[in-house]
């Protein structure tokens, strides 16, 4: 049976010669608490990138064309002690937006350095990989999560 389908979407700004990454810290729900990219549950009928155009607004106010969302992979986490967390995840990036993020009822959003990521605050998968699609690369990978429903014990390449 196919995972669920999600997406993330990142943006990134250039500031005093440094790139920033909007992240969001979860109100509520899965990831509650965690910093997190923008981006949820595909609807019936809508494509990822469709879902990121409208998980971005929804979540931050800030608008983003199709045409600027960069596709940078898919990543699989499983959850083989709540199997309803398994999802399939399509991973954007984009740089191009009108509009300032703001607060919604689904997270607060936040810039950081690229180099100074809240990994230690984030789901435990990312550090295998968000920094490198930040820094311009692809990511395609599978983790799985442990019984405590935070750890990776199998990041598989």
């Amino acid at each position: 049976m196919p995972l669920p389908q999600v997406c993330v979407c990142y943006l990134l700004r250039e500031r005093d010669g440094t790139t920033e990454v909007l992240l969001g810290r979860k109100k509520h729900g899965l990831g509650e608490g965690y910093y997190v990219g923008l981006g949820g549950k595909l609807e019936p009928g809508e494509s990822p990138v469709e879902a990121a155009v409208r998980e971005v607004a929804e979540e931050s106010g800030v608008i983003v064309a199709a045409a600027d969302l960069e596709p940078r992979g898919l990543l699989s986490y499983r959850f083989p002690h709540r199997e309803a967390w398994s999802q399939e995840s399509n991973v954007f990036v984009c740089r191009r937006w009108i509009g300032e993020p703001a607060p919604s009822d689904e997270l607060d959003p936040e810039w950081f350095e690229i180099g100074e990521l809240p990994l230690d605050e984030m789901w435990d998968d990312a550090r295998f990989w968000l920094p490198g699609v930040l820094a311009g690369g692809a990511v395609r990978r599978s983790f799985t999560f442990g019984a405590d429903l935070a750890s990776v014990v199998d990041p598989v390449v």
